[in-house]
């Protein structure tokens, strides 16, 4: 189970992650395919079960995010899973961690240069009238989106240039919520020049 969001795309990808009794994380589990074709790692929490054919047991659960982060261990107590399958036991413990991933991406959006008023209550109006004419007319909503597409790329060719040369790529991506790479990809985007230059 892998979340992700509109604005920070693959910069901030959520799952839940697997903590050990010692406090390491697990290498993914390799599965063989039984027509002798190569087989699939897999990382997904449920496979942590301690079962032969699985990968170590599972001691807790914790959100982990592609940027780093990482949420509080959801400790998995062995006297309340029992006989259970780590899946349905340990389902509680993941929804917490989704939840602490999601209040992760909104301490990002938080700590993102902040939008005046006036563009944040624009663009909800936008978003808004776009959904009702969406309602009446798809394909109105539809050349809507293009015109907004367009403008988007129109009205940030200087500005992606200007912050290109004023703010270093670490500062880009902390305004932008983002990680470097994402943040290189953006500006490159928008200033229509290469991101590997």
């Amino acid at each position: 189970m892998r979340r992700t969001t509109d604005e920070f795309g693959p910069c901030h990808t959520g799952a839940v992650g697997v903590v050990l009794d010692d406090g390491t994380v697990p290498r993914a589990v390799y599965f063989d395919a039984s027509s002798g074709g190569g087989g699939q790692a897999v990382s997904q929490w449920t496979v942590y079960d301690g079962q032969p054919q699985q990968g170590p047991r599972a001691a807790a659960l914790r959100a982990v995010c592609s940027c780093g982060w990482k949420g509080p261990e959801q400790h998995l107590g062995r006297e309340e899973i029992g006989d259970q399958d780590l899946q349905t036991a340990g389902a509680g413990a993941a929804d917490i961690c989704m939840r602490d991933w999601d209040e992760h991406t909104v301490e990002v959006e938080r700590s993102a240069v902040t939008l005046p008023e006036t563009v944040t209550g624009l663009l909800a109006q936008l978003e808004v009238e776009v959904e009702k004419l969406a309602k009446s007319s798809p394909l109105s909503a539809i050349r809507a989106a293009r015109r907004l597409e367009v403008l988007a790329v129109q009205s940030v060719y200087w500005p992606a240039r200007d912050a290109r040369r004023d703010a270093d790529l670490g500062q880009a991506a902390a305004a932008l919520g983002l990680d470097e790479r994402g943040a290189r990809a953006l500006l490159a985007r928008y200033g229509r020049w290469s991101p590997y230059h």
